[in-house]
């Protein structure tokens, strides 16, 4: 590991940017005209949760009066200071590196590839040569570490002999050996479903996904409200004081440093670092959403055959005031009804990734798939008549779909076939086809 200052992040270009390319940090909170970010729906993720956590670090406002005062212009603004102060945190190689700890050098070294949920390896088959490993530049380095601080997939691949906090015997398993590494938080069992308001540039989204003190207060599940960024104070160990307060604050929800990582030739030193409670323990990434009124919390799920735009009406349940307590997305609650007042229009941007599970090992593989979706709203339908009438139109689609189901299961019963797969396959083909016509239904159910 070279201990020379090398390849900045505020200056180096490395984020992709929808028609633009790659870019800098910097030219990120330069650029007003930037609308939105690149790369697959992870990396969108991870990069979403790196600049809020910028943002939050440089300019987290006390209310939404406050907030509503700070606006896209100031905060971009605050960002840029906040990185000229902290621009020797930024290096992706040297002695302080970027979201890498040097003291997990002695853990063994895994390839890129193998740490990518995208890419073959071993004896996995090859579909795509999207999926064939080959050299990362910088550029891809540094996205890559963005992406397993929170997205790293569970498995084998971590040494986890090697432990920086004394005592601590969390990576290991009951007969004392190490363990398997955890999934990290952004990821949970099966793939969490993120969601975002969404505005229409990149800096507007940032300001409309911002907390305020007040807000990460109310939330009550983050009890070091929004803590400290860990480029500006990195763990020591697994549950050394730093580690602790990341657990405990918003700023480990949106880089959790569930890796401890430090790029090496041929890859990177690769072990588990800090492990945060889960949905269950009432802790969970704002972005998720979460329903905590029956006996065991549940969560949704990314789920290739059932596109994000379906679960809209249990994304957006908080606001019909007429219906109980459910699913909530404290990202899509916190932005979206302040700014309902604000702006005309926004969206709603939702993206995951779903894996499966085998042994302790975590890989996406058969029909597990990156899914996306955004949708647009007017910010004069959103209140309950809107909603309710697309709860409606969604409640009917779904009797279609199961009309549609046992009919087809029937023909086939009746020519003596299992029809189940056919069945399920009709089902597929008709939500596919209504999902070319979910943005009409959307604005349809404001005509009422």
């Amino acid at each position: 590991m070279s201990t020379e200052n090398r390849f900045n992040l505020i200056e180096e270009p490395w984020i992709p940017i929808v028609d633009v390319g790659l870019v800098s940090l910097r030219q990120i909170f330069t650029h007003s005209e930037y609308r939105a970010l690149g790369g697959n729906p992870v990396q969108k993720i991870a990069l979403t949760k790196l600049l809020l956590a910028i943002a939050q670090a440089a300019a987290t406002p006390a209310d939404d009066e406050a907030w509503a005062e700070l606006g896209e212009d100031r905060l971009a603004h605050a960002c840029l200071e906040y990185l000229e102060k902290w621009h020797d945190r930024f290096w992706l190689y040297g002695d302080k590196p970027f979201l890498q700890i040097p003291a997990i050098c002695k853990a063994a070294i895994q390839s890129t590839g193998a740490v990518s949920a995208d890419i073959a390896t071993g004896n996995t088959t090859v579909l795509l040569s999207s999926q064939v490993q080959r050299p990362m530049s910088d550029a891809e380095l540094a996205l890559l570490l963005v992406q397993l601080m929170g997205f790293a997939l569970g498995g084998k691949k971590t040494d986890n002999s090697l432990v920086l906090s004394p005592g601590y015997m969390g990576k290991r398993n009951d007969k004392g050996k190490p363990a398997t590494g955890k999934p990290g938080p952004c990821v949970g069992f099966m793939g969490f479903l993120h969601n975002f308001v969404l505005g229409n540039s990149l800096r507007q989204t940032l300001w409309l996904n911002l907390f305020t003190h007040t807000a990460i207060q109310d939330l009550r599940i983050y009890p070091q409200g929004i803590g400290t960024a860990p480029w500006e104070l990195m763990p020591s160990g697994e549950v050394c004081e730093v580690a602790v307060a990341l657990q405990q604050s918003l700023m480990g929800r949106l880089l959790p440093m569930a890796r401890f990582c430090l790029l090496a030739d041929g890859g990177l030193h690769y072990s588990e670092g800090v492990a945060h409670p889960g949905y269950k323990e009432g802790v969970f990434d704002p972005s998720i959403s979460i329903n905590l009124q029956g006996k065991d919390p549940k969560a949704i799920w990314t789920d290739p055959d059932r596109r994000p735009w379906r679960y809209l009406t249990a994304l957006l349940s908080f606001i019909s005031q007429s219906r109980g307590a459910g699913f909530e997305c404290f990202q899509l609650k916190n932005g979206l009804l302040r700014a309902r007042h604000i702006l005309p229009s926004l969206g709603i941007w939702s993206a995951g990734l779903r894996v499966s599970s085998n042994a302790g090992e975590q890989y996406a593989s058969g029909s597990d798939d990156f899914v996306e979706s955004e949708t647009k709203l007017d910010c004069s339908w959103l209140g309950d008549l809107w909603f309710e009438q697309f709860s409606r139109e969604m409640e009917l689609l779904d009797g279609l779909a199961k009309a549609l189901y046992g009919a087809t299961s029937g023909y086939f019963s009746a020519q003596k076939v299992d029809g189940a797969n056919y069945a399920g396959l009709a089902c597929n083909l008709f939500w596919q086809l209504g999902e070319k016509q979910a943005q009409v239904l959307v604005d349809a159910s404001a005509d009422v």
